[in-house]
């Protein structure tokens, strides 16, 4: 899978984008993704990410992780049919204000608090969602099955 990262804070250790880097990968193996799929991973800060909120959730205000899936399809839309189109799942946005918020509150390291919200968005981009009870339990299993089997936990 090709991964490309852009970290507008320059905060983020190049160690954390190695990992991320490897979480990725096994996330993908562990779903099935093909190896020619392509990705971006984005790190803002709070300002940013509230700016992306606002303009795409109609939310104002900051959030930690925010996904823009492009495989996925409205109601009417027309199918893009080829065998030399390249698979871009979409963008993850992180929040590196919000994660250094919540590693702290949640008493962990910033390292697994990075780790757990890009295999969320990374979920995200493949169609989990956590609107409803029973997708929230679906999909929170799963980002905690693949934190847990990469070595990553609380």
């Amino acid at each position: 899978m090709y991964i490309d990262f852009h970290d507008s804070t320059n905060s983020v250790p190049t160690d954390y984008i190695d990992l991320l880097h490897r979480l990725l990968l096994f996330s993908a193996e562990k779903e099935g993704i093909s190896n020619e799929a392509e990705i971006s991973v984005n790190f803002v800060d709070d300002k940013e990410i509230q700016e992306l909120n606002r303009n795409y959730r109609q939310q104002d205000r900051p959030t930690d992780v925010i996904s823009f899936a492009l495989e996925e399809t409205v109601e009417g839309e027309l199918d893009i049919i080829g065998d030399d189109i390249p698979l871009v799942l979409g963008d993850i946005v992180i929040s590196v204000d919000k994660a250094k918020e919540q590693a702290e509150e949640y008493n962990h390291s910033l390292e697994r608090e990075i780790g757990f919200l890009t295999v969320h968005g990374f979920l995200h981009l493949l169609g989990y969602d956590h609107q409803e009870k029973q997708e929230e339990t679906l999909m929170f299993q799963k980002q905690e099955d693949i934190l847990r089997k990469f070595g990553i936990e609380r």
